[in-house]
This record gives C-alpha cells, sequence and structure tokens, in this order.
C-alpha cells in the first residue's frame, strides 16, 4: 500500500497460497511508519483469534506484533494455564 516513497502496511489475514498483495481473509490492522510518532493500529481480538486457530505470524508480523505487546501477553496466558 501506500505511494512512492510513502509506505503503509496493512496487517492481514492470508491463505499461504495466496499471491502476496492478492486476496486475503481478513484486515487486521495497520502500520505507517512515515508519521511521527509512527501510527500503529491493531485490533487485538481479531489477532488474538487467529493466533489460537492455528494461525502464523509472517516474519514481519512477528516482529510488529512482538513491538506492540501482543505476542507476549499471549505467551503470559499460556504460562498462566499451566
Amino acid at each position: 500500500m501506500g505511494a512512492k516513497k510513502h509506505p503503509f502496511y496493512r496487517l492481514v489475514v492470508a491463505d499461504s497460497r495466496s499471491p502476496r498483495d492478492g486476496r486475503f481473509i481478513e484486515h487486521l490492522g495497520y502500520y505507517d511508519p512515515m508519521t511521527d510518532p509512527v501510527k500503529v493500529s491493531i485490533d487485538v481480538a481479531k489477532v488474538e483469534r487467529w493466533l489460537q486457530q492455528g494461525a502464523q505470524p509472517s516474519e514481519a508480523a512477528r516482529s510488529l506484533l512482538k513491538r506492540e505487546g501482543i505476542l507476549e501477553r499471549r505467551a503470559e496466558k499460556s504460562t498462566d494455564k499451566a
């Protein structure tokens, strides 16, 4: 997404067999690195639901989720159950 020299990224759920910029299942949020401070908006409930269903985040998505503290919260919940 975005324009020349102004990137804008969407966080989506997509089938691994779909093309990179192809069809996606659900829109989870966005990341705009060009603003100061950086704008990040992620629907945490949707992300957690997809992760519980077995979705695997890409490396870029994983780093963004860690940065926002979503993956740490999920790890804490799983250790509390044990």
